[in-house]
């Protein structure tokens, strides 16, 4: 298969080191515009929709497959092996941000650095752990997403996006959610606020930035400094912002915070 169909994958900029940008749920690469031009004169960056989203191959679409993050995890490998360069580092954000953890697991030491923006290991809150919602919150807005796609995806779109400044953020979003199949939603859905990858990322030694907004209803500071603790080799930065989308609402914060962590990895005139 043809793997920049697929994914519809775009390759810009140059560099010693690859950047990879993996998308949330209901987005697509589209959503890493203020991001991807600050980095592209000084790394070769890869971004791509994940299959079912954006501008994907449809009829790639399996919902076998992809009925676990492990599927998208095991794409996001053949994107690494076919079109990075030199070290690589996974910036994802959301969900991705475990689809890029998962990669890692299933060929150690090809990822040498994570970005993970917004990221939760698990939304439902289990024991002591905080994913800052019951089950009931969970299978409530599954069965919303069921009955009334489009609705819901007015709906929560902007709630997730937050930045209440920037309305137009929203709505963009919304746009996204409702570009989306909804069949192919609705399972990502499921596999997305399902899944508890908590034995899966927990000691993982790779490098890790942990950025998250200070205002987050979907991964609350909490999941952050989960994360920060079970993850032996990772930096927990608090950008100033409210909502799920830092990297859009928040664009300066988020490059500041990665060119300084990315500097760590790569020296002060990283990826040239």
């Amino acid at each position: 298969m043809d793997l920049r169909r697929r994914n519809n994958v775009q390759v810009c900029g140059s560099g010693n080191a690859t950047l990879i940008f993996s998308h949330g749920f209901g987005c697509d690469q589209a959503m890493w515009r203020f991001l991807l031009p600050h980095f592209a004169e000084r790394f070769r960056t890869v971004s791509y929709d994940l299959v079912g989203a954006g501008g994907s191959d449809l009829s790639a679409y399996d919902p076998v497959k992809y009925a676990e993050l492990w599927g998208y995890a095991a794409d996001l490998n053949d994107l690494i092996e076919r079109f990075a360069e030199g070290p690589v580092v996974v910036v994802g954000h959301s969900v991705s941000a475990m689809i890029g953890a998962l990669a890692d697991r299933l060929h150690p030491g090809r990822i040498a650095a994570h970005v993970m923006i917004g990221p939760s290991p698990c939304y439902i809150d289990v024991d002591d752990y905080v994913g800052g919602f019951s089950r009931a919150d969970i299978d409530s807005l599954l069965d919303t997403l069921d009955s009334n796609y489009l609705g819901w995806s007015s709906t929560m779109a902007p709630v997730i996006m937050g930045a209440p400044g920037e309305p137009a953020l929203g709505e963009e979003l919304t746009n996204s959610f409702c570009r989306t199949d909804p069949d192919i939603a609705r399972q990502f859905a499921r596999v997305t606020f399902l899944s508890d990858n908590r034995d899966d990322i927990a000691g993982l030694p790779t490098p890790t930035l942990i950025l998250q907004s200070s205002d987050d209803l979907i991964a609350p500071q909490a999941v952050g400094s989960y994360l920060h603790q079970v993850l032996p080799n990772s930096q927990l930065t608090l950008v100033p912002n409210i909502g799920h989308c830092p990297h859009m609402s928040a664009p300066s914060a988020c490059g500041e915070a990665i060119d300084a962590f990315l500097a760590q990895r790569f020296g002060a005139h990283a990826g040239r």
